[in-house]
């Protein structure tokens, strides 16, 4: 009996608390599912859109996706006096997400669930959110339908040619490239993929005293000394969703969450350090998830142009043979980087919402790795995560410096929505 009142209790979610509880079982159903950070992005960019869209008429606030690209404009909306707002917001949030999804039984569970405390409101207001929250997500997986994901399902596999200072597949595993055909993705607000295109990287130079080599040198020197701080900052930050560890003949892998998942913790953390109302954090999750999902766009539109050989290959074959980073590389090209491009975009939409200083203490790693972090702001949580990158091993400053700034140019893009 206990069992069940708690998991009742559990269940009823209100307000900014019902919205971190679905990204929330969003991220536990990506982590299981193994997704990519690209795609980890396009879910929380449909689902988050979906939620703010579904509530906002109670809140007399803008649409966001009419201001955005792709999307059927939504009119008719409800009497904000005439619907139940999380009602329609969870309609909306799980149609898209199962439908996005592969574990779509473990979404349905919890949508049944939530689903049960509105089950005794007026039969009108019932009817009327669920069939606003399901024109919602009919306009949001419209758009999604025709962004080019499932074009790029189906195109040839990525080919990669034996170059100097171009991309190899990397140890341990050698896998083939994620996503080589993401730039293809429809932007949400971005004209184009190449819209913010970075300034290229420093041309592969082993000569001394070449920008290519000094930074090259820098990150080799950096890996054979590393302090604990530095070590705790690159783990802390490293956000690979499928780490494989190799012991003999046997592989295993670790699961984690994304560097968007990451993204997505952190906003619950500032919503409920600053105690924002429903409205604002949906507002919040909305602007920052599509601002991600461009970044991860733009971001690979660079990659799969500059074709960047990572640390490990360079390395390996010029330095020391059996030189590892102390992070796995990513199956992808090294510029530019692409957490630093999805942080600069996050926090500068997110610093716009909460302002400048804002301190807060991160725990979205306590569930995954035992640890946390406290930091003065956003601002230099981002600068942490680009510099993770570094100690880790897997890209050169050059990338982070250039992809912060990419992705600081989407945020700005996005700041200029009204809602």
């Amino acid at each position: 009996m206990l069992g069940c009142k708690e998991q009742q209790h559990k269940a009823s979610k209100k307000g900014a608390e019902l919205q971190h509880y679905l990204v929330g079982k969003l991220t536990d159903a990506i982590i299981y599912d193994i997704y990519s950070p690209p795609v980890a992005s396009r879910l929380y960019a449909y689902t988050n859109l979906a939620y703010y869209e579904a509530i906002r008429p109670a809140y007399q606030s803008n649409s966001i996706t009419n201001q955005l690209k792709g999307f059927e404009k939504l009119t008719a909306e409800p009497n904000s006096k005439g619907f139940q707002p999380e009602l329609a917001g969870i309609v909306a949030f799980m149609t898209v997400a199962k439908k996005l999804i592969f574990s779509k039984d473990s979404i349905s569970i919890v949508e049944t669930t939530l689903l049960k405390d509105y089950e005794n409101i007026d039969k009108d207001i019932s009817e009327k959110s669920i069939a606003w929250g399901n024109k919602v997500a009919s306009i949001i997986l419209d758009r999604a339908a025709k962004d080019n994901y499932k074009l790029t399902r189906g195109l040839p596999r990525y080919s990669v040619f034996e170059e100097e200072g171009k991309w190899q597949q990397t140890p341990p595993d050698y896998a083939d490239a994620t996503e080589p055909n993401w730039r293809m993705i429809m932007p949400l607000l971005m004209d184009s993929a190449s819209q913010f295109k970075p300034p290229p990287p420093p041309p592969y130079d082993l000569r001394k005293g070449s920008v290519y080599q000094r930074e090259l040198m820098e990150l080799y020197e950096t890996s054979k000394k590393l302090t604990p701080t530095q070590d705790t900052i690159a783990k802390y930050w490293d956000d690979n969703p499928f780490v494989t560890q190799h012991q003999g003949h046997l592989t295993f892998a670790n699961k984690k969450t994304t560097p968007v998942g990451h993204w997505m913790g952190i906003i619950a953390i500032l919503c409920n350090t600053a105690k924002k109302d429903e409205i604002s954090t949906a507002q919040a999750y909305a602007i920052a998830s599509a601002a991600i999902f461009d970044g991860f766009i733009s971001c690979w539109d660079e990659k799969f142009r500059s074709i960047t050989a990572r640390p490990v290959t360079v390395i390996r074959k010029n330095i020391e043979s059996e030189w590892s980073p102390l992070l796995q590389t990513p199956p992808f090209p090294e510029y530019t980087s692409g957490h630093s491009v999805i942080s600069g975009a996050a926090s500068t939409v997110l610093v716009h919402q909460f302002g400048t200083g804002f301190a807060f203490h991160d725990t979205t790693e306590l569930k995954y790795l035992g640890l946390q972090r406290s930091f003065p702001s956003i601002e230099a949580a981002t600068d942490e995560i680009g510099i993770s990158r570094f100690y880790g091993g897997i890209h050169y400053m050059s990338a982070i410096r250039n992809g912060k700034e990419q992705g600081v140019k989407i945020g700005t893009l996005y700041n200029q929505l009204k809602f």
